[in-house]
């Protein structure tokens, strides 16, 4: 790996740690939860489980989870295509869906994951 990654993902997991820590808060966790969940999936290639925070956006059955900066991001390839299973966890239950991932003609990218 290049050492610029490794800072890069060294980064990730510092954010993503402080990110848990806040939505784990008595305080602010009510606040964050609210916009922040977590989902889990399986690598399609590795084939390792992985549990992500997001930004997160529901309407009934259907979570929309807006990727920022896709293209410095591999998580959300795991859903291209016809997409794959992911668990959202939706005030304190984790819910199983469907997810796939669609890219605009802007470059955005967002995973819509439809619970069952």
């Amino acid at each position: 790996m290049r050492r610029g990654g490794a800072v890069a993902e060294r980064a990730v997991r510092g954010f993503n740690a402080r990110m848990l820590a806040l939505r784990s808060s008595r305080r602010f966790g009510p606040l964050v939860r609210r916009h922040l969940t977590l989902v889990t999936y399986t690598g399609r290639r590795s084939g390792r489980k992985f549990t992500i925070p997001v930004g997160y956006q529901q309407r009934g059955d259907v979570v929309v989870i807006g990727v920022r900066m896709p293209d410095a991001k591999n998580w959300w390839r795991n859903f291209t295509g016809e997409g794959g299973p992911i668990t959202v966890e939706l005030d304190g239950v984790d819910r199983s869906g469907h997810a796939t991932a669609r890219r605009d003609a802007k470059g955005r990218v967002a995973v819509t994951v439809r619970l069952t």
